[in-house]
């Protein structure tokens, strides 16, 4: 049965870039032209990605997002804007948005990552019965524990990174509980771990990142880096 991924734009082009992107790789696509329109499309139906636009007249990405999640859709979104910047990425994720990305996006780009996503988010990395879950090793933790932040339970996650440190306590793993303290407000400790990550690998990227713009956010800056979870 082939993934149905929700796109809602307001503008007519980008709906269907983004639709013979996704089809041509096989997935159902359904459009909503505003927040209103995905919301009713979200109560009809079941999907496994959203991908959201954040300028909508109305309604923007993430007040829907918001709504989202407060009508209980726990659909994994990504938001996608031409206005990144700190505020916005730091929101997005605490609202649950897996990724926050930037216009222009290439269909190859889109591709790639929905596919990444997808598989991230499928049901054996879910945590159900006879899942990966079960295995007790580094890798299996690190995902469940992305999916786990994902979904905003920092508990369950909480639970997985520290068996994933006690296994391999490496750049990824430290990251990732940087990234967890982070999107709980916890800034002291969130540079904590970045800082920590990046000594052990002083050319891991997504420590580099999150580290930049936690101090960016706090000298007024800006920046279109989100949260880096690390792949």
């Amino acid at each position: 049965m082939s993934k149905h991924i929700l796109i809602a734009d307001d503008e007519p082009n980008v709906r269907l870039s983004y639709r013979m992107a996704l089809e041509i790789e096989g997935y159902a696509v359904t459009e909503a032209n505003c927040g209103a329109k995905a919301l009713d499309e979200l109560g009809a139906a079941a999907f496994d990605l959203a991908i959201l636009d954040m300028r909508m007249p109305g309604m923007d990405g993430l007040e829907l997002l918001a709504e989202m999640r407060k009508r209980g859709h726990a659909t994994p979104a990504i938001v996608i804007t031409a206005y990144g910047d700190v505020p916005h990425a730091v929101k997005a994720m605490q609202h649950g948005a897996i990724d926050f990305l930037q216009k222009p996006l290439t269909p190859e780009a889109l591709r790639q990552i929905v596919t990444a996503l997808l598989q991230r988010h499928a049901p054996e990395a879910a945590g159900r019965p006879n899942s990966q879950q079960a295995k007790d090793d580094f890798d299996t933790h690190i995902v469940t524990a992305k999916r786990l932040l994902n979904l905003q339970d920092f508990f369950g996650a909480k639970q997985h990174l520290i068996r994933a440190l006690e296994l391999d306590g490496n750049a990824e793993a430290f990251n990732l509980a940087g990234v967890l303290f982070e999107m709980q407000e916890d800034y002291d400790r969130a540079k904590t771990y970045y800082g920590h990550s990046m000594k052990l690998d002083q050319r891991y990227e997504p420590a580099q990142q999150n580290m930049r713009r936690i101090f960016e956010l706090f000298n007024f800056g800006s920046s279109k880096e989100p949260f880096n979870l690390g792949e």
